[in-house]
């Protein structure tokens, strides 16, 4: 999956009061229609194409390609925030969705489109695109907004679910990755598809330190690990065996370019 940035200008009167809804798109098919002037609406009306197969989903359904995802930044309200999934056409499986997604800003002023970052995706499918704009201030005047993704495959006997977070921050009139794929939350195991087996969960929470590298507030990162060994009981009832949780910290430094993630929290590699 390539994963492209752009910063796109709109006329003030194109923002309606709607697009201050968090999540909310406001008129989704005109803002793909103004991001992509050769964006065909299909028959459908919940989708456009881009030549030569690239689709682009205005919502999102489980098991279908992840749709357009919009959200006001609560500290830069004049700016908002767009992750608009492009998808192949030829996918390879019901639940695999192989595509780009690009970063749109949308602002009451002009601005440039911004050079691609890279990120892929192969085997494991995206099941959902969500934007953070929870208050990442890595400085007195930078401020940073997460992609949350989450991927899963579709496994009984081996399920598994990863969230990973990637940090953007504008710089000037360019649009900087300064976190790449860390692992915010997830699952796994294996397991008998009756009830037997071993399994486990990550939930992973950040926070801004005083502490400082380069300019930029260190991120402290804690990551809670459960575990659970089901088995069935004498009457054959699944129960439940918890073990203890376990809770690491780290501290994430700025190295003067970006945010370096901890080996035991780094996003799957492509």
């Amino acid at each position: 999956m390539l994963l492209r940035t752009l910063l796109l200008g709109l006329a003030a009167a194109s923002l309606s009061p709607a697009w201050a809804v968090a999540d909310d798109c406001g008129d989704a098919a005109a803002l793909v229609q103004q991001a992509y002037p050769k964006a065909r609406k299909n028959a459908d009306g919940t989708s456009f194409t881009l030549e030569p197969h690239t689709s682009i989903a205005l919502t999102f359904a489980y098991g279908d390609p992840p749709g357009l995802v919009c959200k006001i930044w609560p500290v830069h309200d004049d700016l908002l925030l767009v992750a608009v999934p492009l998808m192949e056409g030829s996918q390879p499986s019901d639940y695999a969705h192989a595509g780009d997604i690009e970063l749109l800003i949308v602002d009451r002023k002009s601005r440039q489109v911004l050079q691609p970052g890279l990120m892929n995706d192969d085997a494991i499918a995206i099941r959902k695109v969500e934007l953070d704009t929870g208050r990442y201030a890595l400085a007195p005047d930078v401020t940073a907004f997460g992609l949350r993704i989450e991927m899963a495959n579709n496994s009984l006997p081996n399920p598994f679910s990863e969230t990973d977070l990637r940090l953007y921050a504008v710089d000037g009139d360019s649009l900087r990755m300064v976190l790449d794929g860390l692992v915010v939350g997830g699952n796994g195991g294996e397991g008998d598809t009756n009830c037997a087996g071993y399994f486990h969960t990550s939930r992973v929470s950040l926070a801004m330190s005083p502490a400082k590298h380069h300019g930029y507030h260190d991120i402290t990162v804690v990551e809670q690990m459960d575990t659970d060994n089901p088995l069935p009981d004498k009457d054959g009832e699944c129960q439940s065996h918890p073990g203890k949780s376990v809770s690491q910290t780290y501290r994430l430094r700025y190295d003067g370019s970006r945010y370096t993630a901890p080996a035991g929290l780094k996003a799957l590699e492509p």
